[in-house]
């Protein structure tokens, strides 16, 4: 979280993961619960079903240890649907940088990111493209297959709903 507890109150959806305001901080909760009241929704996901899990307008269950499968599948249908808000995610995110060349993905690279070597990551080419004054190069288009952007959704493209 890098935002103070009362400017939940500005959210238009609120996701909670792995934890329950509800109980553990009714001082947040209150803000969570203003922006419910304002229109916003709340969507919790959680083993458990708690206290806050009771409010959310959606409870989603899920098995322990499946939360990233679970955020790779929301990654995937938000990208799918076009749900991004695109000006703040070229403006505001590093999703517009270009990554080294020599970077590559699990599926291009047997099954690992590249700089693998002796049960190590030399993260080298993870590196982002510079220009001559060392300024991180950019695509604003995010139609650069090297782009932040692109690379997430082909990463992200073999994750699925079901």
């Amino acid at each position: 979280m890098t935002n103070h507890w009362n400017d939940f109150k500005n959210s238009d959806c609120i996701l909670i993961m792995g934890s329950n305001p509800a109980s553990n901080h009714p001082g947040s909760f209150r803000w969570i619960t203003a922006a419910m009241e304002a229109g916003g929704k709340l969507i919790c996901v959680d083993p458990r079903f708690t206290q806050s899990a009771a409010k959310a307008h959606i409870y989603a269950p899920l098995r322990s240890g499946t939360d990233i499968a679970f955020l790779g599948g929301m990654i995937k249908y938000i990208l799918d649907n076009k749900l991004i808000h695109e000006e703040y995610v070229k403006n505001y995110t590093n999703a517009s940088y270009l990554v080294n060349h020599a970077f590559r993905m699990p599926g291009d690279n047997r099954g690992v990111f590249s700089g693998l070597a002796g049960g190590k990551y030399d993260k080298t080419t993870w590196s982002y493209q510079t220009d001559p004054d060392s300024l991180i190069k950019k695509d604003l288009s995010l139609k650069d297959p090297f782009c932040a952007f692109q690379l997430l959704k082909k990463h992200y493209s073999r994750y699925t709903l079901a």
